[in-house]
């Protein structure tokens, strides 16, 4: 409603771009996670590289609230800008911490459960990076972006699935070998990888949310 209207009332800071930015860094970071996960390139730069770009989402996340609490017309609801960028910076901060525990931790040994949900949050995140960019013509990319948002849902789940199998495999291998130590970590591995696939199903959800509002 007053869609016309708000086109022509003066605008400040591209929240579209903002997003789109914030997001880049979140592929990037998942994509190192990947890496990290399957044991190639170099483990400390690949670390190292996550951290980053968590740094940069957060400066980005600092220019989004900064310019929603001073733009007067913003594209979208106010608490729904929040509500996206709030939950893209979830995503991003869970992959940082994955990759902390698994520095943390010494972890070098990764279940095969393991590589597969990180190779399900890289492409769920990589569909996130096809719909973002929905939002700036939100009226005529409802259902597009509705279709995008139910797969990243779908993706969620999968993730789910492979967690519980890997949960119960490292179960059932620390009964075998008497490991409890690394049974303990494995554990918080596949927690925080778990933990990923939660947050980017929040951000399908406010996506989705907005393209309700403006359909």
């Amino acid at each position: 409603m007053f869609g016309w209207f708000q086109r022509l009332l003066p605008q400040s800071g591209d929240f579209f771009a903002m997003f789109e930015r914030h997001w880049a860094a979140c592929v990037a970071a998942s994509e190192a996670l990947e890496r990290l996960v399957g044991g190639e390139g170099d483990r400390a730069e690949l670390i190292a590289s996550i951290a980053d770009r968590e740094h940069e989402a957060d400066d980005i996340i600092r220019d989004v609230l900064n310019e929603v609490r001073q733009t007067f017309l913003t594209p979208f609801d106010r608490n729904a800008i929040v509500g996206l960028i709030g939950a893209m910076d979830d995503t991003i901060d869970e992959i940082h911490a994955c990759a902390s525990a698994i520095e943390l931790y010494d972890f070098t040994v990764f279940e095969p459960e393991m590589k597969e949900m990180a190779g399900v949050i890289v492409g769920a995140v990589r569909l996130v990076d096809e719909a973002l960019p929905l939002l700036r013509k939100i009226t005529r990319s409802g259902n597009q972006l509705h279709e995008l948002t139910g797969r990243i849902v779908a993706m969620e789940g999968a993730v789910d699935v492979i967690h519980e199998t890997g949960l119960k495999a490292n179960f059932a291998r620390a009964k075998e070998d008497g490991d409890t130590v690394r049974f303990i970590v494995a554990r918080e591995i596949f927690k925080h990888l778990e933990k990923i696939s939660d947050a980017f199903e929040d951000v399908a959800n406010s996506l989705d949310g907005i393209a309700v509002d403006h359909a």
